[in-house]
């Protein structure tokens, strides 16, 4: 690659890291010192900015690299599983889940999940447990961003910029932006990328297609190349690997610590009602392209070197320097939009869960912001590090993350909806899936005269089902089984609700 070539493309995705950082700047200027206001902007967020902030920082390296080079190896089905099913299951549970969450989180003052929860039960250990689980599948989904970055930076600079060079400067980017801007600043850059994605990669697809020859001479050399593409199903695209797919990331989705916390945020219940509305056209509106191209980079013969995305590589083949680049940056504009609120949100949970009421119930609220601030660092740089050994592909460890959370929400929905749910219910519920999905996760295949005891499905089904299952049975059952404890309080939920 020329040397004029790479610095238009690296200065390209310069400017944009610095427009963002102006803006959080800006929202540093304007956020108060008090936690609620730096986890949840005082709750003041409209209908635009909860959109696109719940937009944004859903759609990581997962979505933007992650789909389409599922769809360049496989065909376009995963917009099925990510344009259709999980546009339509999110807004659902956004709806079932997010709406009670923040009538509850209104008239309590709540600002993360486990605090609600530990609450409700008068449980340390729930709000401890709730924590620690979101934190710990938090670490490789923040890793996938920075692998992300790195491998988008290779694609971009064919290889002249090494991997680790890209994963370290987002990383230092996102721990600065972070540290400064709060949520405020994080739900306006997440506005302005939102935007950005969805119209650069329309303009993505118009301009690929236009160099190609058009839609019929794409879809042509797609037929020749590969046809089962054009037919729906085959390959990893059977009806049990799709609903598993579905299920576990729209149920995953809800209970992800920057997801759910965006539950608390909207200004008032009309903000909240026409977010989770518009929600799956939006998603279809920026899915449907980014996996389309995908497969046509497979129809037009691209070959893409290992370790390397599909996106970067097709737009360096049919769209200028230039261009490619600011797809690239709006790619990047997804990771960061993804891990900015991934750790703030996971800086909550540490201070508001673990830190104050283990460690210092009596600090106070600046304290507090500034031992979140060093937790989003000391986390940034973890998962860096872990980030260079780059121990799957973004599919893979994107998909492992998905399932553990998917695992949390049967006992959140629970409690939300029947008071007769029990302390020992809920731990038994949410402890009792984890270890489950953990050893499926961690543990090797085991076999016992030629039947699954331990294996990556059961009767075809993915075993993250299986510990969605579990977790329901266990919490009602459980609680059928338990009384309340005197220090839980059922009325919590019961007042929560009543406040539309």
């Amino acid at each position: 690659m020329a040397e004029s070539t790479l610095l238009v493309q690296l200065g390209v995705v310069g400017a944009y890291l610095v427009v963002a950082l102006a803006v959080g700047i800006v929202a540093y200027r304007v956020t108060g010192r008090d936690a609620e206001d730096y986890y949840l902007a005082s709750r003041s967020i409209g209908t635009g900015v909860l959109l696109f902030t719940t937009f944004a920082t859903l759609l990581s390296a997962f979505t933007f690299f992650g789909g389409p080079n599922l769809a360049y190896a496989s065909g376009p089905e995963w917009i099925l599983v990510m344009g259709l099913m999980d546009g339509i299951l999110f807004a659902i549970l956004w709806y079932a889940i997010g709406y009670r969450q923040w009538l509850i989180g209104k008239a309590r003052g709540y600002v993360t999940l486990g605090e609600m929860l530990g609450d409700r039960f008068g449980s340390k250990r729930l709000r401890a447990l709730v924590a620690g689980v979101s934190i710990f599948w938090l670490f490789p989904y923040v890793m996938l961003q920075q692998m992300g970055a790195g491998e988008a930076i290779v694609g971009l600079s064919g290889g002249a910029v090494p991997y680790w060079i890209g994963a370290a400067v987002i990383t230092l980017f996102i721990i600065v932006y972070v540290v400064l801007a709060g949520l405020r600043g994080v739900a306006w850059t997440d506005t302005i990328q939102g935007v950005f994605m969805l119209g650069i990669v329309w303009i993505a697809v118009g301009w690929v297609l236009s160099a190609a020859g058009g839609l019929d001479a794409v879809s042509a050399s797609l037929a020749e190349t590969n046809p089962e593409f054009l037919s729906l199903g085959g390959g990893v695209y059977s009806p049990q690997w799709m609903i598993a797919q579905a299920v576990t990331i729209a149920f995953g989705v809800a209970m992800f610590p920057q997801i759910n916390q965006r539950f608390f945020v909207a200004k008032d219940v009309r903000v909240l009602k026409r977010s989770f509305a518009l929600w799956p056209v939006l998603v279809v509106l920026l899915f449907v392209p980014a996996f389309l191209l995908g497969s046509w980079a497979a129809g037009l013969g691209v070959s893409v070197p290992e370790g390397a995305n599909v996106v970067p590589v097709l737009l360096n083949a049919y769209t200028p320097a230039w261009f490619a680049a600011l797809v690239v940056a709006g790619a990047m504009a997804a990771m960061m939009s993804s891990s900015d609120s991934m750790l703030l949100s996971g800086s909550s949970y540490l201070t508001r869960d673990l830190y104050r009421p283990f460690v210092n119930p009596t600090a106070s609220d600046e304290r507090e912001a500034w031992i979140a601030r060093l937790g989003v660092a000391a986390f940034a740089i973890g998962t860096f590090l872990a980030s260079l050994l780059r121990p799957g592909t973004l599919i893979e460890i994107g998909d492992t993350a998905f399932g553990g959370y998917a695992q949390l929400a049967f006992p959140v929905i629970v409690a939300l909806y029947w008071s007769r749910t029990t302390r020992q219910g809920m731990l038994a519920g949410i402890l009792g899936s984890q270890l489950f999905y953990v050893a499926h996760v961690f543990l090797p295949s085991v076999t016992v005269g030629g039947v699954t005891v331990l294996g990556p499905t059961y009767f075809t089904w993915d075993f993250a089902l299986y510990g969605m299952a579990l977790s329901l049975v266990l919490t009602v059952g459980v609680s059928l089984l338990t009384a309340a404890a005197p220090d839980e309080r059922s009325e919590t939920f019961a007042i929560g609700t009543r406040a539309d």
